[in-house]
């Protein structure tokens, strides 16, 4: 596939702390797949949640309707399901469960047989001294950058 997209959760890294990533594959009707690849899709405010079956679904994802989709189109907003091994499956409910961490997405994207995949990360919530760190972190090598290329 000559297509490439990459729409990343920008905002994960930043309010979480990652501990472990997995990759799913994503159940998706025709005009979600079309939306997705045109890069029609944001994942920036959405989370993942089991529902009572043990399935796990990506709420709040946004696939912006297909424009030649007519009366066929889906809805923007809906819950997808997400496809992994029920042995991962298992694993990331209990994480859940015993301990309080929450499942972000971090990234979706197209593989190179042309499906839509979705990067989820087991993720436990940074604090607000945690985030000032980050920032400063950041603006201190911004800044050493810029005294790097000044001397170049």
């Amino acid at each position: 596939m000559q297509n490439r997209v990459n729409i990343q959760n920008k905002k994960a890294r930043f309010q979480y702390e990652i501990l472990d990533k997995y990759t799913a594959g994503i159940v998706l009707s025709g005009t979600e797949i079309k939306s997705i690849r045109s890069s029609k899709a944001s994942i920036a405010e959405s989370f993942c949640e089991f529902n009572d079956k043990g399935e796990l679904f990506v709420i709040n994802m946004t696939v912006e309707e297909y424009a030649f989709g007519n009366y066929y189109n889906h809805k923007p907003k809906a819950e997808r399901k997400l496809l992994l091994n029920k042995r991962e499956l298992k694993k990331l409910l209990k994480e859940v469960q015993a301990s309080g961490l929450t499942i972000v997405p971090l990234r979706l994207f197209l593989n190179e047989k042309g499906l839509a995949k979705l990067s989820i990360a087991l993720a436990k919530g940074k604090k607000l001294f945690d985030k000032r760190e980050a920032i400063k972190d950041r603006d201190n090598k911004r800044d050493l950058d810029r005294i790097k290329k000044s001397y170049k």
